[in-house]
Order: structure tokens, then sequence, then C-alpha cells
């Protein structure tokens, strides 16, 4: 049996732990992110039913994200502290038994914003807790594609999301998609309570290509005894703003495309979202693709040596942004569904491929510290989501006033063109001051 199998607890399943903890942390944010959109299709039918206007319903929508940037830096220092395997199943069991609690009643809009924010910040410990788990378990030459399928996870998430939910409550109603996310909190929670653990002794030493052994960073030892967390170094660093500004940019154009491409179908296109079908998928599920192609080809050039670490990244992850950014200003310039979908598929799956470079990177830079650089990186990208939405939202009444409505492209120009020029900006950014190498001890 490989050294990485735990004899208690996998006695019937025979995989190496490392893998199996892989494959929870992949199912762990699919479930996180058909929460996200379960959440906001039955809020937006039980809402409307009620006649509830959209500015509360901007609120409520919107509350989720100011919990989950306010946690996500704290997510990462208990991650590093008590470890990232006990604050994930913690931030299940909250968010879980908040969704199980929780009334959808749209009239009590003070319970809904309270329990927004408690989900919220429950799910903002989730991404750092992963990284400090990943960099404990998996070896350099396999973080690409091991991170890449955890991330991937999201965009299947909500691919089924919006597939799924809402047959669910035109049949059961708004209030069976609580229950429904409830239960699949229940379920992983007892999985990873159940298959879960952390390294101890010789399952530090993972075996590498070259089948040398490399010690994969941190054990419950170690990370106590480390008291003291390098924070000005962290945030004077250039490779760590490298990250921190490409994680800013992809997640304002994510959040965006999700958040208004809706409203371009209907309002600029003039299409009814129910006639699309299932297309309106396919974005996300092209971002599950090529998350997915981007970690197994910057595994296979690192193993085979065909790039360094530090070019790997690069390459990935300024390939990934300029393609999706010549696929975002070109939007407007197609009306038609099939044209439109085209490029935001495009637009996002390249993105996904650029998480290759900056998203794997916290493990290269500063794997004894990866929950926290991924706590303070992510901050910003959830930061993006409130700016890039709000600002959308503004552009777009000043655009009605202007044009009379949003049905002509001119509307919709500088909606795009801003993540659109923030993703050749950041690429730059990061072919500037990123790297492969270690720089924290």
């Amino acid at each position: 049996m490989n050294n990485m199998t735990s004899p208690s607890k996998l006695t019937a399943i025979k995989l190496p732990v490392r893998y199996l903890i892989v494959i929870l942390t992949f199912v762990c944010t699919s479930v996180c992110y058909i929460e996200r959109v379960g959440f906001s299709i039955a809020y937006t039918v039980a809402a409307d039913s009620l006649s509830v206007n959209q500015s509360t319903k901007g609120s409520i929508l919107s509350t989720f994200y100011y919990g989950y940037a306010f946690s996500q830096v704290p997510g990462g220092y208990f991650a590093q502290k008590i470890g990232g395997r006990k604050v994930l199943l913690l931030s299940f069991l909250l968010w879980s038994s908040t969704c199980a609690l929780l009334p959808l009643d749209p009239n009590r809009s003070s319970l809904l914003i309270l329990a927004r924010l408690l989900v919220g910040v429950a799910q903002g410990f989730i991404f750092p807790s992963i990284h400090s788990v990943l960099a404990q378990w998996v070896p350099p030459h396999e973080r690409s594609r091991s991170v890449s399928l955890t991330t991937s996870g999201m965009y299947l998430g909500a691919a089924l999301g919006m597939l799924l939910i809402p047959t669910l409550v035109k049949f059961k109603g708004p209030e069976s998609v609580f229950v429904a996310e409830a239960a699949l909190g229940a379920v992983w929670t007892f999985l990873w309570f159940r298959y879960a653990s952390d390294p101890k002794g010789g399952e530090l030493l993972l075996p590498v290509a070259n089948n040398k052994k490399v010690d994969s960073v941190t054990s419950n030892n170690s990370s106590k005894k480390m008291i003291k967390i390098p924070w000005i170094k962290i945030l004077t660093s250039l490779p760590v703003w490298a990250i921190v500004v490409n994680n800013f940019t992809f997640h304002y154009a994510l959040y965006v495309l999700m958040n208004w491409l809706p409203t371009y179908f209907e309002l600029g296109l003039k299409l009814s979202l129910q006639d699309m079908g299932s297309s309106k998928m396919l974005p996300y599920l092209n971002m599950f693709v090529f998350s997915n192609i981007g970690g197994v080809v910057a595994d296979y050039f690192i193993t085979r040596r065909v790039m360094s670490v530090t070019m790997t990244r690069k390459f990935l992850n300024t390939v990934g942004f300029l393609v999706a950014s010549l696929a975002l200003v070109v939007i407007p310039s197609f009306r038609t569904s099939g044209g439109a979908v085209f490029c935001s598929s495009v637009a996002l799956g390249f993105l996904a491929l650029g998480r290759a470079g900056f998203a794997v990177n916290h493990m290269d830079v500063a794997p004894r510290y990866a929950g926290i650089l991924m706590g303070v990186s992510n901050t910003a990208g959830t930061l993006a989501g409130i700016v890039g939405v709000d600002l959308t939202g503004r552009l777009l009444e000043a655009a009605k006033v202007a044009n009379s409505d949003l049905s002509s492209p001119e509307s919709w120009r500088a909606v795009f063109f801003i993540p659109g020029l923030l993703c050749v900006f950041s690429s730059l950014i990061f072919l500037l001051f990123s790297t492969g190498e270690r720089i924290f001890e």
C-alpha cells in the first residue's frame, strides 16, 4: 500500500490520502457554488412573487459578499494556527446549519440579511483552509492540477445549480432549495470528518517524479511552533501583490458576467433566458474544462522540465488573461445568443486557464503560509465582485439615460471593456513581478 494511505480509514477505498483529500475539496467547492446559485434563484423567485423592490433584493443578494470578504484573512490565520482541516469542517457546519434553520420569507429582510452575512462569513473560511490543506498534502509536481481540479468544482457547481435548481423551485417551492443545500452540506461534513486527516510522520515525505522525496511543507507539530507570521514581508512582497492583482481581475470579470450576463441577454439582445435552455450553462462548463486543462498542462511542463515553475505560471497566466481580454471586449459586437454565449464561454474558459498561473502561485512562493496568502488575495477578489457588480449597475443606469434603453451595443461597451482592460494590466503585472520560487521559509 502507498505510504500515503491511512490504514485505519481507507482500507476499503485503497486511495492515497492526498487523492481523496483533493476529491473531497473538489466536492466541497461544488457544493458551495450550488448554494450560492441556489439562494439567488430561490430568493429571486420568492421575492418577485411578493413584489419586493429591486433595492431590497440587491441588499440581500450582496450581503453574502460582505461577510465573505470579512472572513478571508481570518480564515487563513485560523487555518494556519489550528489546521485547515478543522476550520473547513467548522465552516461547513456553520453555513449548512444556517441554511437548515433559515425561513425563506422575503418580508423578513433583517433576518435574511443576518443569515446571508453568516453564510458569507462561514464560506469565507473555505478557500484559505483548502489551500492550507493542499499545501500540506500535495507535492509540488501535482499542485497545479490539484488546485485546478479543486477550484473547477466552483464552475461545475454553478452549472449544476443553473440546471437543477429552477426545476426544484418549480416543483417543490423555493424553501426546498435550502433543505437540499443543508442536506448536501451535512453529507459533505460527514465525509470530511470520516476520511480527512492531517499528515503524520512519514506522510510528510511525498514522492516526486524523480523518486526523490520532498517535504510537503508542514505538519501539526511544526505549525504549532510557528508563532509569528511574517505579515510585513507578505504585504510588501511584489510577487504576492502580483497574485493579489490577478485575483482581483479574475473575480471582477467573473462576478460581472455571473450577475449581468442574464441582463445583457434579456435587455441588450431582447432574448428570453427560458428560450435559451441549457446553453446558459456553457460558460461555466467551459470554465470547468479549461481549469483542469490548465492544471494538467502546468504540471506536465514542470514535471517534464519544458519550462521552469516561474515560466509556466507566467505563460499560462498571460495566455489565459489576454485571450479572455479579447473575448470580453468583443462581446457587445455579437447580436445573437450564440455569439454572446461563445464569447462569454471563451472569456471565462481562458480566465480559468489563467488560474493555473496566479491561483497556484500561493503555494509556490509561500507553501507554509498558503492559507494566509489565499485569504489576502481572495479578499481582493471578493472586493472586486462588490465593486464590479455595483459599478456595472451605475454604468448601465447612465447608459440607459443616454441611449433611452439598453438594447444598443454602445450601452454595454464600457461594461465589458473595463474587465478586458484589467486583464491586460494584470497579465503585465504578473509577467513583471511574479515568481515560482519559494520566497517565504
